[in-house]
């Protein structure tokens, strides 16, 4: 059997896909400086790269409520209209820099309402700024296109009125909805009624389940509340022992309900103890969908890139895993069936077909 490893420059011009994906928790450090000069907030550290190794040293306390306390500081900078737009275009600047073809930003609107923007205006802003980003990264050649999940918070009581918003601008580049935010102790089904109008509405949704919290949570985000997608899912680990599939673990499997798998970011919240030993290896030879997500680029310190290469380092992965698990995201995209296709067919495969032929065999 031989397998295909590649170096990291090959890494960064492989198409990417990128499902779960935290517009807050992707800012560039310098821009956070910028904007919290700007409106008169402090940090805690004003150097870029010493900013960028606080929220990467701050974020690894293997504490999920903790590592959510790290975005006081984006956010502070994403409440007024110029902050949204600049922050929305250098989000899809970054990862068109880094391979990505396809992504699905998210992002909870209620939370950037201080500087006296609407809830409307917010997604309206958003979505200006990532067209604007769009734009240029095809002028640039390395096209991509982004659509937006828009987050209740689950600890909070506004997710109807979030998935409300997530049907009325459906046609405006919101593909879907998602609740997010700390998991023990807020379980899905408390958004039942937001999930049951997304339903009647044939909008698209997926949770955070199975991080912070085990079976239960999967299980409610999936049977109870109906999401098409989980967002981490590492515990479903639990509902598998030495190699055989617990009832839960089989409809996960078997229905292909994608898992929004995110490494660097569970090792930091504790979700998973290394690269190595992470559930996403396991998983994808078990046959599950698994998909390779950043979560959050700056508190997480990491890219698409740096993602595979680890799992290439750490976990034994090649080229040829990376482009299923890439295959596998595309599919489970909130995009209509024949524009998954096309993508899948016009730009992954042939981009790792150019890879796999110019990369060496071991």
């Amino acid at each position: 059997m031989t397998t295909t490893r590649v170096d990291i420059p090959a890494l960064r011009r492989l198409p990417k896909a990128v499902l779960h994906d935290h517009l807050d928790g992707g800012l560039r450090p310098a821009t956070v400086v910028e904007l919290a000069e700007r409106v008169g907030h402090a940090l805690p550290a004003t150097d870029p790269q010493a900013l960028a190794a606080w929220y990467y040293d701050a974020a690894n306390s293997g504490d999920l409520v903790r590592y959510i306390a790290t975005f006081e500081h984006t956010l502070a900078v994403m409440q007024s209209r110029e902050g949204l737009l600049r922050t929305a275009e250098e989000y899809v600047l970054d990862l068109a820099g880094d391979g990505v073809v396809y992504a699905e930003v998210r992002y909870a609107p209620e939370l950037m309402l201080a500087g006296g923007l609407t809830l409307p205006e917010v997604v309206e802003t958003v979505q200006e700024g990532l067209a604007a980003g769009m734009a240029k990264a095809a002028a640039a050649g390395t096209p991509v296109r982004v659509g937006t999940l828009l987050c209740g918070m689950r600890m909070f009581d506004r997710s109807r009125e979030i998935a409300d918003l997530a049907v009325g601008f459906r046609d405006a580049g919101v593909v879907g909805f998602d609740i997010a935010g700390a998991e023990d102790g807020f379980p899905p089904a408390d958004h039942l009624a937001a999930f049951e109008h997304l339903r009647a509405e044939s909008v698209p949704f997926t949770i955070h389940a199975g991080e912070a919290h085990g079976l239960p949570s999967i299980h409610q985000a999936l049977q109870v509340c109906g999401a098409q997608r989980i967002g981490h899912g590492v515990r479903i680990m639990d509902d598998i022992v030495d190699g055989k599939l617990g009832r839960l673990a089989g409809w996960v499997r078997d229905r292909r309900i994608a898992l929004e798998m995110c490494p660097t970011s569970n090792l930091q919240t504790g979700a998973a103890a290394s690269i190595a030993d992470h559930p996403i290896t396991v998983l994808k030879d078990l046959g599950f969908r698994v998909t390779l997500n950043t979560d959050n680029r700056l508190v997480s310190g990491t890219t698409m890139t740096r993602e595979m290469a680890l799992l290439m380092e750490h976990a034994g992965w090649t080229v040829e895993d990376l482009r299923a698990v890439t295959v596998n995201a595309v599919k489970s995209a909130f995009l209509p069936y024949d524009e998954r296709r096309a993508l899948i067919e016009d730009v992954v495969l042939p981009g790792y077909a150019a890879a796999l032929r110019t990369s060496p065999r071991t």
